[in-house]
């Protein structure tokens, strides 16, 4: 069998008492700022909101595109105040 290689560093002795001090320099830990949780009830409200206005928006252009493709038009029709 082969030998291990000689390595240029010293074995480190685990004997001897006393605690290592750490000589890598290290920046302190960030403070983390507490997240902010939007109430959930008016977190709900706006979700319930947008998803309305969506959804009719969707199905007012879905009129639209079948009434243009049937030729109606709203120019047809004028309002009168």
């Amino acid at each position: 069998m082969a030998a291990p290689l000689q390595s240029a560093k010293s074995t480190v002795n685990l004997a001897a008492g006393g605690t290592r001090v750490s000589k890598i320099r290290r920046d302190p830990p960030l403070k983390v700022k507490p997240a902010t949780i939007a109430d959930r009830d008016e977190r709900d409200q706006r979700v319930v909101v947008i998803g309305v206005l969506a959804f009719t928006l969707a199905i007012v252009i879905i009129i639209l595109f079948v009434g243009s493709w049937w030729g109606w038009s709203p120019r047809h029709y004028t309002a009168r105040f």
